[in-house]
């Protein structure tokens, strides 16, 4: 027996594994603003007071660090909502991968950094992403980078990364009300 399947246009894409595209004439959106809101959901924070950057400034954590043990199935689950979440909002990757770290013995101070981040994401739910149509003028190369030189302080190792864009205009970040 052989399966037939039949391709059907659906219409215009606006939404995809709880990602919202919104096509225009003149940019493609994508962002997340639903997810974030039931992530905050889900972790209690919908009613928290949000804040304009999403980590400490200088903030150390350590392995074996002495405060309270945490729940670690709550932990584990924002966490993991968080690293999806960084799709569309590469603005919390390094935090994320921050607070990623210490999944194996999780403390209060761990779960502080990431409520931290969760008000942060709450300050920033409407962020978008936009990548501009431009006429076919040809394609620019913009690549960032960023080291951190023994800046762990359980291993002292580096911490680096880069970010690559590819593309006829630079991309740009929106806030939507």
């Amino acid at each position: 027996m052989v399966a037939r399947f039949q391709m059907r246009d659906l219409s215009v894409l606006s939404y995809y594994l709880g990602i919202e595209v919104r096509q225009g004439k003149e940019a493609l959106m994508l962002g997340q603003s639903a997810y974030a809101s039931k992530l905050l959901e889900w972790s209690s924070m919908t009613e928290c007071k949000p804040c304009v950057t999403p980590m400490k400034e200088r903030l150390k954590l350590m392995k074996d660090s002495t405060a309270a043990k945490v729940d670690a199935t709550l932990y584990w689950s924002i966490v993991g909502g968080l690293r999806y979440l960084v799709h569309i909002r590469p603005d919390i990757a390094f935090v994320v991968g921050y607070v990623s770290r210490f999944m194996e013995d999780l403390r209060e101070d761990h779960w502080a950094a990431v409520k931290r981040l969760l008000r942060y994401v709450k300050g920033t739910v409407n962020q978008v992403i936009v990548f501009p149509k431009t006429d076919e003028s040809g394609l620019q190369l913009t690549v960032f980078s960023d080291v951190d030189m023994s800046g762990n302080i359980n291993g002292r190792w580096s911490t680096s990364g880069v970010l690559v864009f590819l593309g006829s205009a630079p991309i740009s970040w929106l806030l939507l009300k």
